[in-house]
């Protein structure tokens, strides 16, 4: 969610606040003069239209007020980028300036417990295509499937199955949730085996989901 208010008059209230703030931290906080006069001249601008009643305002009072806040949200974002985090101020000023606090506090994620489910569909002659889902709802943990682990083995149709995924040689990963295989003429007919398994954004692994194949077409 957007730090910035929705609401002009908001803006408004929270720019007003940061000139103050400013003004009496220029030394501490490292700010220029000349950004100082910019940025108070955007509060100024804004609220000098802002306060045109709606029934006197026209289409030009319109366009010059959007004009007029778009200026003041863009030096908004540059003040707070440039002087408000680098250095960082203590989390009493953040939030005397209307902003919240960075976290600190590094956020776990949680190890895929649910499998892979993988279904085939066939685009045409060595054409196939793995589409990939959970096979149970994920919705209150999503970050733990940040993708799919996906391997692989191309045999002949007469071969052994594999056993497990530890036969299958080829792999790759997606952060998809379809998947395109295309294959040489050669390969038609042949046997695809695949074994999928969920791994979160630091490459913890989930359950493997049996092994399945499907004819090359």
């Amino acid at each position: 969610m957007d730090w910035i208010p929705s609401r002009k008059g908001e803006q408004l209230a929270m720019a007003k606040t940061w000139v103050t703030a400013i003004k009496q931290n220029q030394t501490l906080w490292n700010i220029p003069s000349a950004k100082i006069v910019s940025f108070e001249s955007a509060v100024v601008a804004a609220e000098t239209i802002n306060i045109i009643p709606a029934a006197q305002r026209s289409k030009i009072t319109y366009a010059q007020l959007k004009e007029a806040f778009k200026v003041l949200t863009a030096e908004m974002r540059d003040v707070k980028k440039r002087y408000f985090y680098i250095p960082p101020l203590d989390e009493a000023a953040l939030i005397g300036l209307g902003l919240k606090a960075r976290d600190n506090i590094p956020t776990s994620v949680s190890v895929p417990k649910v499998r892979a489910h993988g279904k085939i569909i066939y685009r045409g002659a060595g054409r196939i295509e793995l589409h990939i889902s959970p096979e149970a709802d994920i919705s209150e943990d999503k970050r733990a499937y940040h993708g799919c682990k996906i391997l692989y083995e191309v045999l002949e149709a007469n071969a052994e199955t594999p056993k497990d995924e530890r036969n299958l040689s080829e792999n790759r990963f997606t952060r998809r949730k379809k998947e395109e295989f295309v294959f040489q003429p050669k390969d038609a007919a042949k046997r695809i085996y695949f074994c999928l398994r969920y791994e979160n954004s630091k490459g913890q692994p989930g359950p493997w989901c049996p092994i399945f194949s499907a004819v090359i077409p």
